[in-house]
């Protein structure tokens, strides 16, 4: 699908250069980097207990048929000799940050969907490269020698495309290994596109879920060319006035929607399913503790602070519910997050046992000048009450607090240099997700299973 020479001439000049690159493996790649002796074995980045969730494969792995979603019981019994790691979001979003860096150097115009994927809109920067093609192995060849990983990277005129292109450049997996399909890069012009896009399962588009795509296939559509095909008035009675046009107008190639340099964040949160549902208040509070310290390592990371903090509780039973207080000031402190979740925590029956738990921020500020009460203590004393539903945090002090300091140590040394020390032996058999500044391995897209 690509052109003989590769070249901007047979790019229009009215037309866009999307490029979709996304990381190989990324989880595992990573672990790889710090775990050499595990090259070339199938390996998986994912929980461990009875309720883990394989987040990522190595493609030894996926040659037996381990995909991300599945269970790591199931993914076992399909390679038995299969190693699960456990995985560290931190050290992911530290490689991340450096790879978007890598991005940015080529284009201003750079969209991450995750900690491994972003679209880069290159079209005003052409006169910089010789080709896209080039550009693209440019971009492979930095990431490679920055990062010692791959990655694979879809050329076209709208993001879906570059999207699906990339898809269609990815390593094929092997038993001995992933086997580098086109150099790792495939581009699909707009003259190209009709004929890329047609022979697609129309489950490939954007928005066509399960339910979706069951229902196209009574209207006996099975590829994007069908959809592509099918009348609009059929398309808009079988999935509504507003989705089916929507989705029959990708199916033709139809995708206007821009590279978004920024997005605004709403919250920061981190939440663990737990292998063994937790029944003692000892186990909550540590459970709280350690999520306290992850939330506010990733507040720290994106320099926000926010006033409110909720507290997700889900039972043993799966009912699901929701606590939230607002602090005073907008804070990133580890201690008061632990101490108003904590607080949050208190009311919670623990009866039917706790299968997950998550704190999350929003309203996110900067923290202001703050009247002093009498209430109020130098230092880290942790949170006053003030008001009803309010808790202020400690005023500041000139002197680094102790967060600042870990923070500090971390971004130097890594996640795993400090941190509380009751959580020096952390719980076994959990898996975590999280949102706002970055999914954790179970949610690599950081946004519940975004599809483009």
């Amino acid at each position: 699908m690509t052109d003989a020479g590769g070249s901007w001439a047979a790019v229009g000049s009215g037309e866009r250069t999307i490029l979709h690159v996304d990381m190989d493996a990324f989880y595992v790649g990573v672990e790889l980097l710090d775990r050499p002796e595990l090259v070339g074995r199938p390996v998986a980045v994912g929980g461990t207990g009875a309720r883990g969730v394989v987040a990522s494969a190595s493609y030894e792995a996926r040659a037996h048929g381990v995909r991300s979603a599945m269970p790591t019981a199931q993914a076992r019994r399909l390679c038995p000799d299969l190693v699960v790691l456990a995985g560290s979001h931190p050290r992911y979003a530290e490689v991340s940050t450096r790879i978007m860096a890598i991005f940015a150097d080529v284009t201003p115009l750079v969209e991450p969907l995750s900690l491994d994927e972003a679209f880069l809109d290159v079209t005003g920067v052409r006169r910089r490269w010789e080709s896209p093609l080039a550009l693209a192995a440019v971009i492979r060849e930095r990431v490679a020698a920055s990062e010692g990983l791959s990655c694979s990277v879809g050329i076209g005129p709208s993001k879906l495309v570059a999207k699906l292109a990339s898809q269609a450049a990815k390593p094929r997996p092997t038993a001995t290994g992933p086997v580098v399909v086109s150099g790792g890069v495939r581009r699909v012009s707009q003259a190209e596109q009709e004929a890329f896009l047609v022979p697609l399962p129309v489950g490939a588009l954007w928005g066509v879920g399960p339910a979706t795509e069951r229902r196209l296939a009574r209207l006996g559509v099975r590829t994007v060319g069908d959809l592509a095909a099918l009348p609009h008035d059929a398309v808009a009675q079988a999935l509504g006035p507003n989705l089916g046009p929507h989705l029959r107008a990708l199916a033709n190639g139809v995708d206007e929607r821009p590279v978004v340099v920024e997005r605004d964040q709403v919250s920061i949160g981190h939440e663990e399913t737990y292998a063994v549902d937790l029944h003692e208040r000892a186990e909550v509070d540590r459970a709280i503790l350690e999520l306290a310290d992850g939330v506010s390592h990733r507040l720290r990371t994106a320099d926000q602070r926010g006033r409110t903090v909720t507290l997700k509780v889900r039972f043993g039973d799966f009912r699901t519910v929701t606590r939230s207080r607002t602090v005073r000031a907008p804070t990133d402190d580890a201690a008061v997050l632990r101490a108003v979740a904590g607080a949050l925590a208190d009311d919670v029956d623990l009866t039917t046992g706790i299968r997950l738990l998550g704190i999350s921020v929003t309203q996110f500020g900067l923290a202001g000048p703050e009247q002093l009460s009498f209430d109020d203590h130098a230092g880290d004393q942790g949170p006053g009450v003030s008001g009803a539903g309010c808790v202020g945090s400690a005023p500041s002090v000139a002197r680094p607090s102790a967060g600042d300091v870990t923070h500090a140590i971390r971004r130097r040394f890594g996640h795993g240099a400090i941190g509380p020390a009751a959580l020096v032996a952390r719980r076994s058999g959990a898996k975590g997700s999280g949102g706002g500044a970055g999914g954790a391995p179970d949610d690599p897209t950081g946004d519940g299973s975004r599809k483009v």
